[in-house]
């Protein structure tokens, strides 16, 4: 049976356009306000989800991924919770396919088979555990795998080609490439460099390669998309969130709207991309 992933990314290279991937902390800034988030993410123009798993140590994320994982975890976010927030959200959405992002540490903690068909029966897609390396795969990756989730991987600008082939052994779903040296919203991605990087990893994997980390308007995104198989957008979002809380870092009535219309409009960059070239 074709997996969501691979049948969104066939659906949109039928259409000649990249994939918009959205990041959303879950649980921020509170479980039912992320639910209501996450829901009008697809109505917005994302074709694919990734969502945060809240952990209170992030080696990867800037100051404002990292703030929103405290905010999930002050409002009583867990891993238990992220997964039941993906089981409501298909209540209303089967074809959205939805990514988890962080940490092992939590996963470890609940049990990988525990965690595993849990996550296959809530209805997430695949992993992208951002600390687990090659070397590591009997721990999750090959687990994952065979339960039927996709388990991404992350090729950084330092990936060389002599390291590339480990990093993309059992890959599957996509390849997200991190376009920048650093942490998440710590610099603006260079759409130039990242074309060579892509065509790079390309020349290793059939897969889609999606970019991430610094893309913050819809003309990068618009840049990006040129070059990539997708443009994944995250700090940004983020930080549209958190402009939206009141003093006490609680949702109001802006809340969801703010993010989904910052989404809509990074949608048209990516969609831009495509109407360009053409």
């Amino acid at each position: 049976m074709t997996s969501r992933m691979d049948a969104r990314f066939a659906q949109l290279k039928q259409e000649g356009r990249s994939a918009f991937v959205t990041f959303v902390m879950g649980g921020d800034p509170d479980p039912e306000t992320s639910l209501a988030i996450v829901k009008a993410l697809p109505q917005a123009g994302a074709d694919i989800i990734e969502i945060g798993m809240p952990f209170t140590d992030p080696m990867a994320d800037g100051p404002s991924i990292q703030a929103a994982g405290l905010r999930a975890l002050k409002a009583g976010m867990t891993l238990r919770k992220t997964l039941q927030l993906v089981r409501s959200f298909r209540d209303s959405d089967a074809d959205t396919p939805i990514v988890l992002m962080g940490y092992y540490n939590p996963i470890y903690i609940y049990g990988v088979d525990r965690f595993l068909d849990d996550a296959k029966t809530a209805g997430v897609d695949g992993l992208i555990i951002v600390d687990l390396p090659p070397e590591e795969d009997t721990e999750l990756c090959i687990p994952a795998l065979k339960a039927g989730l996709n388990f991404i991987r992350l090729a950084t600008p330092t990936t060389d080609d002599k390291r590339l082939p480990a990093v993309l052994a059992n890959t599957s779903g996509f390849v997200y490439y991190v376009s920048i040296t650093g942490i998440t919203g710590a610099a603006a991605a260079d759409s130039s460099a990242v074309g060579a990087a892509v065509a790079r990893i390309k020349r290793h994997t059939a897969l889609p390669v999606c970019v991430g980390f610094g893309i913050r308007t819809p003309e990068t995104a618009r840049a990006i998309a040129a070059h990539a198989d997708g443009a994944v957008v995250g700090t940004a979002l983020v930080d549209a969130l958190r402009a939206s809380l009141d003093a006490e870092d609680r949702a109001t009535a802006k809340t969801v709207s703010a993010i989904a219309d910052l989404a809509a409009a990074l949608a048209q960059g990516v969609r831009g991309a495509q109407q360009a070239a053409e």
